[in-house]
C-alpha cells in the first residue's frame, strides 16, 4: 500500500524531480513560453538568441506550441507571442482562488474612487505573483500584468501580506536571503523589515513608497479568509505625484476598507 505521505499523482518514492530526471525537450518549451509572457513579442531569432538556442531548434519547439496554440505569430512583424491556450491553462489557476472572483467588484470600485490601477495578488514561494488587475485610465499608470511576481519586501502587497504572518514565518522566508535593491529606497535587512511591518500593523496598511520603481508608489491591505489567515493582497498603485503624501492616508483607508469588505465576502469575520 501507498505511503499516506506521497502525493496522490506522484509515482511511488517521487520526492521532486532531480535535474536528470526532467525532459529536457519540455524544459525548453517551458523557457520559450517564460521568455515570450515577459516579452511584447519576439522573432525567431531574437527568441533564439535570448536562450542560446539555434534557430532550428526555437523553429521546432515554437511549430509544436502552435500546433496546440501554446503560441501564435503575428502576420505583420513575424513575431511571436503567447498564445490562447496559454492563457486557458492559467485560467485554471485562477479558478482555484475564489478571491479573484469575489474581489474583482472592489477593484473596479477602489480603481474608480482613487483614478488609479487596482492590483491583487497572492503569495507563491516568497513573492507576490499577480493575479488580477483593474487598470486606470490614466497614460501614466502602474502596470502588473497577472503573472508577474515581485519580491515580498519590495511590494506593497507583499509587505500587506508579510504584517499578519507570525514573526517566526517572516524569519523562515528571509533567514539566509540576500534583500535584492531595485532603488535607494528599497528595504535592505531583516531588522528594517521588522520596522515596516510594525508600521503597517499600527496603519492597517502598507505603503511601497518607490521602494520598487522610483516615481511609483502603492498602497495595500491584506484580506482574509474564513479563518482568519491572508490568503491575498490588495492595492492601489500610481505616480507618486498623484499618490501625494497628503492624499495616501486617504487612499489607504478605502484599501483597508476595501480589503476588509473582501474579507467578510470569504467569511472572515475578523476583518
Amino acid at each position: 500500500m501507498d505511503s499516506g505521505n506521497r502525493r496522490r499523482g506522484r509515482p511511488k518514492g517521487f520526492g521532486g524531480a532531480k535535474p536528470t530526471e526532467t525532459i529536457q525537450a519540455l524544459d525548453r518549451a517551458l523557457d520559450v513560453l517564460d521568455v515570450l509572457a515577459e516579452s511584447d513579442g519576439l522573432t525567431l531569432s531574437e527568441l533564439a538568441g535570448k536562450l542560446g538556442q539555434s534557430v532550428a531548434t526555437m523553429h521546432r519547439v515554437l511549430a509544436t506550441l502552435e500546433r496546440r496554440a501554446f503560441v501564435e505569430i503575428s502576420a505583420d512583424k513575424q513575431e511571436w507571442h503567447v498564445g490562447a491556450e496559454a492563457y486557458r491553462l492559467g485560467s485554471a489557476f485562477l479558478r482555484r482562488h475564489n478571491v479573484v472572483e469575489r474581489s474583482r467588484p472592489m477593484m473596479w470600485t477602489l480603481m474608480q474612487e482613487t483614478g488609479e490601477t487596482s492590483n491583487l495578488g497572492v503569495e507563491k514561494e516568497g513573492s507576490v505573483l499577480f493575479v488580477s488587475q483593474v487598470e486606470t485610465h490614466e497614460t501614466i499608470r502602474a502596470f502588473f500584468p497577472p503573472g508577474s511576481l515581485s519580491p515580498l519586501h519590495a511590494s506593497g502587497i507583499g509587505k500587506a501580506l508579510l504584517a499578519t504572518y507570525e514573526p517566526d514565518r517572516t524569519e523562515r522566508l528571509f533567514r539566509g536571503k540576500t534583500f535584492a535593491r531595485f532603488t535607494d529606497k528599497t528595504i535592505g535587512s531583516l531588522e528594517q523589515l521588522r520596522e515596516d511591518i510594525e508600521a503597517t500593523r499600527h496603519r492597517g496598511y502598507a505603503i511601497d513608497d518607490e521602494e520598487r520603481t522610483i516615481g511609483m508608489r502603492c498602497v495595500a491591505a491584506p484580506i482574509l479568509n474564513f479563518h482568519g489567515e491572508a490568503i491575498a493582497g490588495i492595492s492601489v498603485s500610481g505616480p507618486t505625484h498623484r499618490l501625494s503624501d497628503e492624499k495616501l492616508k486617504e487612499i489607504g483607508e478605502r484599501v483597508r476598507k476595501g480589503a476588509a469588505t473582501v474579507s467578510r465576502l470569504l467569511g472572515a469575520t475578523t476583518a
